[in-house]
C-alpha cells in the first residue's frame, strides 16, 4: 500500500515489498516534503506492540539504496521486520523521494552547502513526531549511518525523550590537528566511479573483495534512477547536497555539531575493522565522550564504511538486532506522545 499526499513525484526506487507503506509528510520548513517508507513487523502472532525503529541514511544515497535495498532477496528493513520490529526509513530533503532544495537548480557556487546536519536534525525530528503520532507511541529508536549520525546526534540532544535507543553505524567523530577543507559549493555530483572506488578503497590489498560488480551494477542502476536528471550528464551522476561533506570536514578539523555528553539514551556504536571514515581512534573517542549514556561499542570483522551493503552485512544486522532487543530500564516506562508538530499532508 502506498499513502502519498500532496504534490508527489512518481516513486522511482520502490523495493517491490507489498507490505511496505509510503508516506510524504511536511518537513521543518515550508515547501519541504519528506518521504518515509514503513515496513510493519512480520511477527503477526506477537500481540505485544512491536518496537519502532527509524533508519537515517548517510551523505550520498537515500533509504532505497541503504536499509531498503534487497541483496539476495532481503533488505535490512526486511531482516528487522522478520525479527519482530516495526521499521521506518527517511529520505532527507535533496535525496531519493523527498523534495529537492530549490537552490539545487542553481549553479553549485551560487549558494552555501545545502542540507547540513543542523538543518537535517529538524527533518529527523519531524519524522519521529509523525511516526509517534501515526502509531500512538512514545518513543522510536534510530539506526543512523555515517554523516546521518551527526544529524541524529543533534536531534537526540534536543529530543531525547522521543527516542528509545540509538545505533550509530560508522559514526563521524571529532578529530584534531587535521587541516580544514570545507567545501563551499551547494551541491555536487556523485558518479559511478566515485561510488565504486569508495566501496573498494578500504579493503586491504591482501584481502578478497567484499562487494563485487555483480552486486554493484544493479545497485548503481537503482541509485542513478533516484535522480531523474542523472542521464543528462556525462558520466551519469546523482546530484546531492554538499552540507554532509562540509559537516564531516568540520568535524575532522575540530568542530562536532553536537556534544555527545548531552545524550543519555542507550547507545550502540558499530564500525567495520577496515573503516577509515570511522577508524579505531574515532570509536574510542566517541565511546569516551558519550559519558552519560549506557554505551556498547563493537568493531566487526571484514567490514568497511559501507559494511551494511557488503557480504558481511548480516554481522551488522545481528549486532543491531541484539541491541534493539535488549531491555533497558527506561523501556518499561510509558508516556503519552506529545501533540504532533508534523502530520501527513
Amino acid at each position: 500500500m502506498t499513502t502519498i499526499s500532496g504534490d508527489a513525484r512518481p516513486i522511482s526506487a520502490s523495493t517491490g515489498e507489498p507490505r511496505e507503506e509510503h508516506f510524504r509528510i511536511q518537513g521543518a520548513h515550508a515547501g519541504e516534503q519528506l518521504f518515509l517508507r514503513h515496513l510493519p513487523s512480520a511477527d503477526s502472532a506477537n500481540r505485544r506492540q512491536p518496537a519502532r525503529v527509524l533508519f537515517v541514511h548517510g551523505a550520498t544515497f537515500p533509504s532505497a539504496l541503504a536499509a531498503a535495498y534487497r541483496f539476495d532477496g532481503e533488505s535490512w528493513m526486511d531482516n528487522l521486520s522478520r525479527a519482530g520490529l516495526d521499521v521506518w526509513a527517511l529520505d532527507f530533503v535533496g535525496y531519493g523521494e523527498s523534495s529537492r532544495y530549490p537552490e539545487m537548480s542553481d549553479p553549485a557556487d551560487a549558494h552555501a552547502p545545502l542540507g547540513t546536519a543542523a538543518q537535517c536534525a529538524r527533518q529527523v525530528a519531524a519524522a519521529l513526531t509523525f511516526i509517534r503520532q501515526h502509531q500512538h507511541i512514545a518513543r522510536v529508536s534510530i539506526v543512523a549511518h555515517s554523516w546521518g549520525t551527526l544529524a541524529t546526534g543533534i536531534c537526540a540532544t534536543r529530543h531525547g525523550d522521543l527516542i528509545g535507543r540509538l545505533v550509530l553505524v560508522g559514526p563521524i567523530a571529532m578529530r584534531h590537528g587535521q587541516p580544514s577543507n570545507v567545501p563551499a559549493a551547494a551541491w555536487w555530483h556523485v558518479t559511478e566511479d566515485y561510488q565504486w572506488r569508495r566501496f573498494q578503497a578500504e579493503v586491504p590489498d591482501s584481502e578478497a573483495p567484499v562487494f563485487s560488480h555483480t552486486t554493484f551494477d544493479p545497485w548503481l542502476a537503482t541509485y542513478l534512477a533516484t535522480d531523474p536528471s542523472s542521464g543528462e550528464r556525462v558520466p551519469p551522476s546523482v546530484r546531492v547536497p554538499n552540507g554532509p561533506a562540509a559537516d564531516i570536514e568540520r568535524a575532522w578539523s575540530g568542530t562536532l555539531p553536537y556534544d555527545p555528553a548531552d545524550i543519555t539514551i542507550p547507545l550502540l556504536l558499530v564500525r567495520g575493522e577496515w573503516d577509515t571514515v570511522c577508524d579505531a581512534a574515532d570509536l574510542d573517542w566517541l565511546q569516551r565522550r558519550f559519558a552519560n549514556a549506557p554505551v556498547t561499542a563493537v568493531t566487526l570483522p571484514r567490514g568497511t564504511h559501507v559494511m551494511h551493503l557488503e557480504q558481511g552485512r548480516h554481522r551488522v544486522y545481528a549486532a543491531v538486532t541484539r541491541f534493539l532487543a535488549t531491555l533497558f530500564p527506561q523501556d518499561t516506562k510509558t508516556t503519552e506522545p506529545r501533540a504532533p508538530a508534523a502530520r501527513p499532508l
